[in-house]
C-alpha cells in the first residue's frame, strides 16, 4: 500500500480541501489467493486517513497471473462497494455492469454506494444521462442545439426502448 498512500499524501497537499479527491481501487481481482474485499477495505481506510473523500470501486483486470473469474452479472461490484463503504466509512462510487437508470438509482437510494459510474452504457448511448433523467421522471435542460431532439418535440424519441 506504500505507493498509493505516498501518491495520495502528495496529491492531497496540492488539492484544496473543498475539492473532492478520490481514487479507484480494486475490490477484488477474482483470483484464488489474490486481492480480496478485505484488502480493499484496509486500503480504503488508509486512503481516508490520507485525506481522500471517496474511493471508486472496480475489480478484475489487474493481474497478468492466471485467469480471473470476473462475474458478469449486473452490478457485480455493488456488494464490494457496499462493504467498503460500511467498513471503511468512506464514500464510494461503483462501476461494473450498471446499465439502467432504475438500477443506478436503486444502488444510490439503497445506500449501497454514494455514486455510480458508467462506461459501456455511455458507449452504447452517449445521451444516457438525458434518457436516465427522463426515465426517472426528471426534466432535462437540453442545450439550444439539441432542443429539437427533446421528447416533447421529436416523435422519434418515442422509439427509444
Amino acid at each position: 500500500m506504500r505507493f498509493p498512500l505516498e501518491v495520495a499524501h502528495a496529491v492531497r497537499t496540492v488539492v484544496p480541501r473543498g475539492m473532492p479527491f478520490g481514487a479507484r481501487l480494486t475490490g477484488s481481482d477474482w483470483l484464488d489467493g489474490g486481492l480480496t474485499v478485505a484488502d480493499a477495505v484496509a486500503l480504503a481506510k488508509a486512503l481516508k486517513q490520507a485525506g481522500l473523500d471517496y474511493v471508486d470501486v472496480s475489480s478484475g483486470g489487474v493481474s497478468t497471473q492466471g485467469q480471473a473469474s470476473v462475474p458478469k452479472d449486473a452490478g457485480y461490484n455493488v456488494p464490494l462497494a457496499d462493504r467498503i463503504r460500511r467498513e471503511a466509512e468512506i464514500s464510494t462510487r461503483v462501476v461494473g455492469m450498471i446499465s439502467s437508470p432504475k438500477q443506478a438509482d436503486a444502488i444510490v437510494a439503497g445506500g449501497q454506494a454514494d455514486m455510480v459510474a458508467l462506461a459501456r452504457a455511455f458507449l452504447n448511448d452517449p445521451h444516457w444521462a438525458w434518457h436516465a433523467a427522463e426515465a426517472l421522471g426528471g426534466e432535462v435542460a437540453y442545450p439550444r442545439q439539441y432542443q429539437r431532439a427533446a421528447a416533447a418535440v421529436w416523435p422519434g424519441a418515442a422509439l427509444r426502448a
